[in-house]
């Protein structure tokens, strides 16, 4: 059993939306395939992955750097004898080889890309949708049967008003949907606070809306807007300053008493612990976003859910950034407390199986081997453009 080859491609995702921080006019996006020699129906086992929006496609990091690596790893050394499968835990060491500690950014995207089609691969030759596998190795063995699950939009878009708004979480709540999300800070408060009422009108109550500032704040303007939105008593208020600013996460605690969310921009479970340590989070209210696919993969994953472990804190209190199907498995196998979604943007990698419903705000998964993938035929169509030139008789057994 071993990795023949692995494949990667940069893919755009480019759109005119944009957050408090950034615009989507360039983003692109890596995918990757990880080719088995371990032949199941007739067909190489090929496991896919790629990385979440917001970080760029990171072909260069790969080519130069880890995929090297794992080509020279002597290949008995990746594999989990007691399972008789690939051994994720050693492939992810392989590639982490000669890497300093710290510094953790595009670095762990790279890895957090191939490390997902690691994990789609062995779940796929253990013939076990990924979340019941997790369940069964790293859970209680009795996985969610559905997540809740969330729908993310409401950007900034050139002549995007407060009807499009409306129409957009219209469309999500008619969708199943219960809980919307926007973004807000790239435009005065007072405009915010009038969009914010926008979507009220939909939704309903504050309980059903959440805000994301994606990093923009400095602490002033944080409790300033904190202050505003109080009445609205929103289902969080996220991401207010840069992710690594600790000591603004905790002033703004001891002035917003409602829930908060951060996290997505940490990506190795020491910045997680600094965050739980020093950020004043609350794990009776406030929830962590953390997203396996930018932070090293699911390997490093299981090292931060450790961690919070050991910080007194809930897996329940984890809602994964991201929006895809790699996140929505590990919400299910190790009791997450939901799995962010695109319904519309990003696509194709936003969303889940096709013919999946929202239901009340929850999702269930498809009963196929990985991380499901092959459920969801455009972005299985696109994963497949790597690897369409590939039969069994061209891999050696």
């Amino acid at each position: 059993m071993r990795i023949t080859e692995i494949r990667e491609k940069t893919v755009s995702i480019a759109s005119p939306i944009a957050n408090a921080y950034i615009d989507f006019s360039k983003m692109t996006c890596s995918v990757v395939a990880v080719v088995t020699d371990v032949i199941r129906d007739g067909r190489p086992v090929i496991g896919y992955g790629f990385n979440s929006n917001g970080r760029y496609g990171q072909g260069a990091l790969m080519r130069e750097r880890f995929l090297p690596r794992l080509a020279e790893a002597a290949p008995e050394r990746l594999i989990d004898a007691e399972n008789d499968n690939l051994d994720p835990f050693a492939i992810w060491s392989a590639l982490m080889a000669n890497e300093k500690p710290g510094g953790h950014g595009e670095r762990s995207v790279a890895i957090g890309t191939i490390d997902m089609a690691v994990w789609d691969a062995v779940a796929k030759i253990a013939e076990q949708p990924l979340y019941r596998l997790l369940s069964e190795r790293y859970g209680d063995g009795q996985p969610d049967d559905r997540v809740w699950v969330y729908a993310a939009g409401g950007y900034y878009y050139p002549g995007k008003g407060h009807k499009q708004l409306q129409d957009e979480f219209r469309s999500y709540r008619d969708r199943g949907y219960r809980v919307c999300k926007m973004k807000v800070g790239a435009v005065p408060l007072e405009e915010d606070i009038a969009r914010i009422e926008a979507a009220l009108e939909v939704v309903g109550e504050g309980r059903y809306l959440a805000i994301d500032v994606n990093g923009r704040f400095d602490i002033d303007t944080a409790i300033r807007f904190g202050e505003a939105i109080k009445p609205y008593d929103l289902f969080w208020y996220e991401e207010v300053g840069d992710p690594l600013d600790f000591a603004l996460q905790a002033e703004l605690s001891r002035h917003y008493d409602r829930p908060m969310a951060t996290g997505e921009n940490l990506f190795s479970h020491q910045d997680a612990r600094n965050l739980l340590r020093h950020g004043g989070m609350r794990p009776d209210r406030d929830w962590l976003q953390f997203d396996c696919a930018l932070s090293y993969g699911l390997v490093e994953y299981l090292r931060t859910l450790e961690v919070l472990r050991n910080e007194g804190w809930s897996s329940r209190r984890v809602v994964p950034h991201g929006g895809h199907q790699m996140s929505l498995n590990i919400a299910a196998g190790l009791h997450l407390g939901g799995n962010e979604s695109y319904p519309d943007v990003f696509q194709p990698f936003g969303g889940f199986a096709d013919g999946v419903r929202v239901e009340d705000g929850y999702v269930g998964l498809p009963d196929i081997p990985g991380v499901g993938f092959e459920a969801k035929s455009e972005l299985y169509a696109l994963m497949r453009t790597l690897t369409e030139d590939i039969v069994p008789d061209k891999i050696l057994l």
